[in-house]
């Protein structure tokens, strides 16, 4: 057996042996325990012959939060009866800035899944370049369904317990999902009404007290920006390029729009209840009108992507499903964790999907990742496909502190080279021979690499 045999073989014993660690310490929490797995097994080959790294158990301390806080959130509803949530905030690495990471308000919200975001969060804004670690936080509260009033009272009862944890230099949340500028709008209002301070500790802010500038449109219009650096790797271009998108949201509708943009033709965008196609024989897509339309049934109507088959002859919806079997160039998931599996991945690679990119969080499982990466299929991973929202939250922070505000060009401008900076930094990491990037690879070691010499340099803590 070589050498180089002998290391793989020790490299593999070794990322067993860890594995089988996360996962006695974290039982039942599957989401957690499959973002680890899916960052460390492209992180042990690169530092098997960096043995500081091992020494210092840098690995092993990236798996462990540095602090989970977790707290009941009581309410009353129209009704005048008492509801009791719970809520959380996984503070998971500082090492490079103040932990940055959003607020998710939906019932599928537990301690695992806030771990995998608060995870894989701090290797996302590593990738960015600005100084911000990693953290996630929620609640199992459900906002649909809920009056505005209920929504308010929620969300002042969460901020009342959140407010002493957090900080402009300690942990400065943003929305996720059901968690918009409306909920963020409330949390400031009683963190305001609370402390006696006026200060950037939350991200996603209304305009007139002290957001930021294309924040709504960041995440989604980054994601396409890294899209669009993916094929001009291969030498391609978005032009003329059919686009499945998932989700109805703010991430899903300025992806479409974004795609339009640049002459794509996005498909399908879709919500719980199943996904809406634009048909036709020479179909060029969603149109702008359309989108529009959709942003403002979801923005303010609050209603049902069904409506829009009802609206427009072009459109059909299909009850009950995701659109991953429509046939298209490229996919981008946009709704939510682990929405497409094995058989979903192999549906679209046989209909020639040639792209994915993630702009949800870790929207494909393990199964559907595995086949992409095995049949070719250039594959965008989340933590840097969808960097550009915590990027712009970023710039937010840098805005609040400063006391001032960027104006519309300059954001869109250092998005989109935040966006080809955090691509360049995949293919330096992970471009092998022929040419070809290994996106996945190269994403993980990048983010990793930034933090881990952050922790070294602070020694035993």
């Amino acid at each position: 057996m070589s050498k180089s045999n002998v290391s793989s073989t020790k490299t593999k014993e070794y990322f067993s042996r860890y594995m089988e660690g996360v996962e006695k310490r974290n039982l039942g929490e599957s989401e957690f325990v499959q973002a680890v797995y899916e960052v460390a097994s492209t992180i042990f080959p690169y530092i098997a012959d960096k043995p500081i790294y091992h020494e210092m158990q840098i690995l092993e301390r990236m798996a462990e939060p540095e602090r989970i806080i977790s707290f009941r959130v009581p309410w009353s509803d129209d009704d005048g009866n008492i509801r009791t949530n719970r809520g959380w905030r996984v503070q998971f690495n500082s090492a490079i800035g103040p932990y940055k990471g959003g607020l998710r308000f939906h019932p599928s919200v537990n301690q695992s899944i806030l771990k995998f975001l608060g995870f894989e969060q701090t290797f996302k804004n590593s990738l960015t370049g600005l100084p911000m670690g990693g953290g996630k936080g929620g609640s199992n509260f459900n906002p649909k369904g809920k009056s505005e009033l209920e929504v308010m009272r929620f969300c002042q009862s969460f901020m009342t317990e959140l407010y002493r944890h957090i900080g402009a230099d300690t942990d400065v949340p943003a929305g996720d999902i059901g968690v918009g500028g409306r909920e963020i709008g409330f949390m400031f209002g009683q963190y305001k009404r609370i402390t006696n301070h006026f200060v950037g500790i939350l991200t996603g802010k209304g305009l007139s007290f002290g957001g930021s500038k294309m924040r709504t449109e960041a995440t989604g219009y980054g994601a396409i920006f890294f899209v669009q650096n993916m094929l001009q790797q291969i030498r391609e271009d978005v032009e003329g390029k059919t686009v499945l998108i998932s989700g109805s949201g703010n991430v899903a509708t300025h992806a479409a729009e974004k795609v339009l943009q640049l002459g794509g033709k996005p498909l399908t965008l879709s919500d719980s209840g199943g996904f809406i196609e634009c048909v036709g024989t020479q179909s060029d897509g969603l149109t702008q009108e359309q989108i529009d339309w959709i942003k403002e049934l979801k923005d303010v109507r609050r209603g049902r992507i069904s409506e829009a088959a009802d609206e427009f002859n072009n459109i059909i919806f299909h009850a009950g499903k995701r659109p991953w079997g429509v046939a298209a160039d490229i996919a981008v998931p946009s709704a939510t964790q682990n929405e497409v599996n094995g058989e979903d991945a192999a549906t679209m690679i046989k209909n020639g999907v040639k792209l994915v990119a993630e702009a949800a969080n870790m929207p494909c499982e393990q199964a559907a990742v595995d086949a992409f990466v095995e049949a070719g299929v250039s594959f965008g991973p989340a933590k840097a496909v969808n960097a550009g929202g915590v990027g712009v939250s970023g710039l937010e922070m840098s805005q609040n502190s400063a006391r001032i505000a960027w104006d519309e060009s300059q954001l869109a401008d250092m998005l989109q080279s935040m966006m080809k900076s955090i691509h360049d930094s995949c293919v330096e990491y992970g471009e092998e021979s022929g040419g070809t990037v290994n996106y996945l690879r190269g994403a993980n070691i990048a983010g990793f690499v930034k933090v881990a010499e952050a922790m070294l340099s602070y020694g035993h803590v």
